[in-house]
């Protein structure tokens, strides 16, 4: 979808992702490996009461689900930035379901515009457990 074809406060509803122990074991053990997220153990000594996916992992699972929507196509030429912000935890077998909202448009130049792309994201209990703010850089369609 160019950036012409994008509008302020469309919805895109993003499929839902259960989120396993096997999955956070195996990205914490990669990518973010703290007792909080490795050790069974030390996590039910902590307020938490357990193991606890990490926030990143919890972003991306969904962010991929967003991505099989693939709601702006190959007109998305890159990501600019990002930002998110957790609230809950998240445990194994928990059901995220993320909704995204196109929540700014701002053309750059004649090629292209940026689409601010806000995302929350609830658990199976409807408990917000983290939003995120994507800016991504959006073809224009340009008419030669």
């Amino acid at each position: 979808m160019y950036f012409e074809e994008l509008t302020l406060n469309q919805v895109i509803d993003i499929p839902p992702v259960t989120i396993t122990q096997e999955n956070m074991l195996d990205f914490a053990s990669k990518y973010d490996n703290i007792p909080l997220h490795t050790d069974e153990e030390y996590a039910k000594s902590t307020h938490f009461g357990g193991l606890i996916a990490p926030g990143v992992m919890s972003f991306v699972s969904v962010w991929a689900k967003y991505l099989e929507v693939d709601p702006i196509g190959r007109e998305l030429l890159a990501g600019k930035s990002t930002h998110i912000e957790w609230y809950k935890p998240v445990y194994a077998d928990d059901i995220l379901r993320g909704v995204a909202t196109i929540t700014d448009l701002v053309s750059r130049n004649e090629k292209n515009g940026v689409a601010q792309i806000s995302i929350e994201v609830h658990n199976q209990r409807g408990e917000l457990v983290l939003t995120n703010i994507t800016e991504a850089v959006v073809k224009k369609n340009i008419k030669e």
